[in-house]
């Protein structure tokens, strides 16, 4: 009777240890579709802001936004479109944060 319990129990703790196992996880990694729209909206607002901006007209400047934050990546000619560029897109309504990764030519 001692063992059945013990056994009883086993079985229902290897039970819930393998329902827990089976949760699903974050998926925070995901977007929405509403997410989605909204990175394309600052994505194009961005690069609008940008072919706007005197000095950063010629760049070669690539705009990627994940969850209101925006990468810039490419190439300038001077340390100071590196700048200008970060202040633009900082700028556009809904970025949360900038990721700089421009170069100089």
């Amino acid at each position: 009777m001692k063992n059945l319990k013990i056994v009883s129990t086993l079985i229902a703790a290897l039970m819930l240890s393998t329902i827990v196992g089976c949760a699903s996880t974050a998926t925070d990694k995901r977007e929405t579709p509403g997410q989605y729209i909204d990175d394309t909206a600052i994505t194009a607002s961005v690069k609008a802001a940008i072919l706007n901006a005197p000095t950063l007209k010629v760049a070669e400047i690539n705009v990627e936004t994940y969850k209101g934050v925006v990468q810039l990546s490419g190439f300038v000619s001077t340390a100071e479109n590196i700048t200008t560029a970060s202040s633009v897109a900082r700028s556009a309504k809904g970025v949360k944060s900038v990721k700089n990764d421009l170069r100089l030519k």
